[in-house]
């Protein structure tokens, strides 16, 4: 009998544990992935009650009037403000390996509405600030502010849309019918309905532009984005400026199709730290990857983002002769573009943008990136008008986070949105077309008028005193957008098979790097299973010997 209970002790038990642990290892169910620790979100309350203010009792006949009331208590606001990108639509940046430019909205091409130039008199619905119609605009003037386009708390305020009637007023205006008087009485911090007429409804619609960023969020739950649910229980429904901490009007955060560098960055870390994890594993894969990797696993949750713009299509009439608006040719369809299948798209088309392509609940894309970008600018040079242009290239790479550059910042692995699309260039000069697009007046030149691309790439070209050959084509572009926003619950968030596995791992497209689980090495595998015969021989032999060795002693 003591024989017996060796056998089993010394041979079959180590195969039990062993066989155990191989086949009911379950890397998604067995660790505590999130820390129970709480964070406290602190905000400053502002008891004025503004309604009793005499110099705001007094008639606005104009926004200025408005604005000069408010500086004539918040003096210095408005000479501190007009250093901030929000104002200028420009900063100091830093390109790596280039030098420093002055960057933003001014100077810099995109590929949805391509570009504000000789189109301010629409662009300034999103600027801060009045009268914004043309490059003589004078940023000097503090009095052009408008502060309660980020202030007001009535929810009653909004700009006017001059394409939306003859009548509405231009350049950043506010609309028709706006009560001046008691938005003034009633401001505060902004929240996010402020920051979101802008940020949320960029390139021309809710969640057009960035993907992550719709209107939905106003009013979502968490599973939509666990900080600013404001539905549900738990629901924690902080404001933009909770995580996007600002000082002076500088706020935090960074969008890479205006910026280059990693400093005045919006991170995790200032809340969650490094180590936000109680499993040891995955707070190392913080080395190498984002946090918005495994949280952010789809985009586009509530309203379908614009993923595809063809402005190639544009101007083309229907049979009569007339322009077409706003016309949706396909819903729930398959759409190929660039040797890439999109499935359950919708297509739309307008004689005055060409051809769209949106798409809901969409799975990012993934990139090496260590927080500065590249830019292409309005006077470069295009290399080669046969490839892609990526208008905002990420640097980064598994070299750079192996050996970073910069040891603050080494590359990490993130989700982007790729916005792909054709916009026009002049093949002569090779560079990209600046188009006037944005008029209701027929014969001014715009696209939108006179559906005429040469003559909106003449007067484009024109008016940033750049040469026009006279001839255009089309060019495909890309630009990347990193995501930030639309973080899933913890439930929802990557697994590690997502990654780690040979059929449909998300990072089948970063190469470069071996990735347990998604890639095999021939020799490395046989050698692992044959590791792992010699380990169980051996602990048999072993055992064995033990007992052939224990009879002889007896």
């Amino acid at each position: 009998m003591k024989k017996f209970f060796e056998i089993i002790l010394i041979i079959i038990v180590p195969w039990i544990v062993i066989f155990w642990i191989v086949f009911t290892y379950n890397s998604d169910k067995d660790r505590d992935y999130y820390s129970e620790k709480k964070i406290e979100i602190k905000r400053d309350s502002i008891p004025v009650d503004h309604s009793k203010f005499a110099v705001l009792q007094q008639k606005f006949k104009t926004p200025q009037d408005m604005t000069k009331a408010c500086l004539s208590c918040h003096n210095g606001r408005g000479k501190e403000f007009m250093k901030t990108p929000h104002w200028l639509w420009l900063q100091k940046d830093t390109i790596p390996g280039r030098g420093v430019f002055e960057l933003g909205k001014r100077n810099l091409m995109n590929d949805f509405c391509i570009g504000i130039n000789s189109n301010e008199n629409l662009c300034s619905m999103c600027h801060a600030g009045y009268g914004y119609s043309n490059k003589n605009f004078d940023f000097h003037n503090q009095n052009n502010i408008d502060c309660v386009v980020c202030h007001d708390n009535t929810g009653t305020y909004h700009k006017s849309n001059p394409c939306k009637g003859a009548n509405n007023p231009k350049a950043g205006l506010p609309a028709l019918g706006v009560d001046l008087n008691y938005v003034a009485q009633h401001v505060g911090p902004p929240h996010k309905r402020n920051c979101g007429q802008c940020h949320f409804v960029g390139g021309g619609g809710n969640n057009v532009k960035h993907g992550d960023l719709e209107m939905g969020l106003l009013h979502c739950t968490r599973n939509v984005d666990v900080h600013m649910a404001s539905k549900g229980k738990d629901a924690e429904n902080l404001r933009c400026q909770d995580c996007h901490k600002t000082e002076n009007h500088n706020i935090t955060g960074h969008l890479y199709t205006v910026a280059s560098s990693a400093h005045n960055r919006a991170t995790c870390v200032e809340c969650h730290t490094s180590h936000p994890h109680k499993s040891k594993l995955l707070n190392n894969h913080f080395k190498t990857v984002a946090c918005q990797t495994c949280h952010i696993p789809e985009y586009a949750k509530m309203a379908p983002t614009k993923i595809i713009w063809d402005w190639s299509t544009a101007t083309k009439m229907n049979k009569n002769g007339k322009p077409i608006f706003d016309k949706v040719l396909h819903k729930d369809t398959t759409y190929t573009y660039d040797g890439r299948v999109y499935k359950h798209v919708e297509i739309q088309f307008d004689s005055r943008h060409g051809t769209a392509v949106f798409k809901k609940d969409v799975k990012p894309e993934y990139v090496w990136f260590n927080g500065t970008a590249n830019h292409h600018l309005l006077h470069d040079k295009i290399k080669d008008t046969t490839k892609v242009l990526v208008l905002n290239p990420l640097f980064g790479s598994y070299q750079d986070n192996v050996n970073p550059a910069d040891p603050k910042h080494p590359s990490k692995i993130w989700p982007v949105k790729i916005m792909r699309g054709k916009q026009p260039f002049d093949p002569v000069n090779d560079i990209l077309i600046q188009p006037m697009l944005a008029s209701r007046i027929k014969g001014s030149g715009a696209l939108w008028a006179d559906f005429n691309w040469n003559e909106s790439a003449a007067h484009g070209m024109k008016y940033i005193g750049l040469p026009y050959s006279g001839h255009y084509s089309f060019l495909k572009t890309e630009t990347m957008w990193p995501l930030n926003h639309e973080v899933s619950p913890e439930d929802k968030a990557l697994q590690c098979t997502d990654c780690h596995n040979a059929q449909d791992s998300r990072l089948k497209n970063l190469t470069g790097f071996y990735l347990p689980g998604r890639d095999h090495n021939s020799l490395l595998d046989h050698a692992g299973m044959i590791f792992i015969i010699l380990v169980l021989i051996g602990v048999s032999v072993h055992g064995f010997l033990r007992i052939v060795s224990n009879k002889k002693n007896n």
